[in-house]
């Protein structure tokens, strides 16, 4: 636990509780380089550390009065952070797993629409409707289209390289899929 608090942050803790705006600003702009650490260490990620630090200022100033001095007053951001984040993580979590049962529903209707049309949907297209986005295009572009992985760097805004890796682990992912459908059939 650091802790940080004498008695200039005491008062300004009163003054920030009391309305007073400078008060609040020069409290949070003390903590924020600790609070933002921390988050990045937690994240790994600098963005969402920004995010994260935004977003428990924002409600550390919403509730500026319920801070009662039991603890640091950096204690208390940093378990507002933390319980934001975790609860960020979670939504997260929940989104990523509604958007791929979205995804199966929408390679099923996909699917539905072409055999109503009398078209073929094939082994290949439904093991490509469960590889993820990134792989699909680079297999697309690259044997079904033929362009050549420059021309796709070029088109996707990414290093040839990355192109040959996403290839390379699309088709390894397609194969591992379209073994796995074969054998539940």
């Amino acid at each position: 636990m650091v802790s940080i608090m004498g008695p200039d942050e005491e008062e300004l803790i009163q003054q920030a509780q009391q309305g007073d705006a400078a008060a609040m600003a020069l409290l949070f702009k003390q903590h924020y380089s600790f609070l933002y650490k921390y988050l990045l260490k937690v994240t790994m990620d600098p963005m969402v550390a920004e995010d994260t630090a935004q977003d428990t200022i924002v409600r550390c100033m919403e509730n500026m009065n319920r801070y009662n001095g039991t603890s640091s007053f950096s204690s208390w951001m940093i378990t507002i952070a933390t319980r934001l984040f975790i609860d960020s993580a979670r939504r997260k979590k929940r989104e990523k797993k509604w958007l791929e049962q979205e995804a199966v529903q929408s390679a099923r209707r996909m699917r539905w629409q072409m055999e109503r049309r009398g078209e073929d949907w094939t082994d290949m297209l439904d093991g490509l409707s469960r590889v993820s986005e990134d792989h699909r295009i680079a297999i697309l572009l690259k044997h079904y289209y033929g362009y050549s992985y420059d021309e796709i760097g070029t088109m996707l805004g990414i290093p040839e390289g990355t192109v040959k890796s996403r290839t390379a682990y699309g088709i390894k992912q397609l194969r591992k899929e379209m073994g796995e459908h074969g054998q539940k059939a």
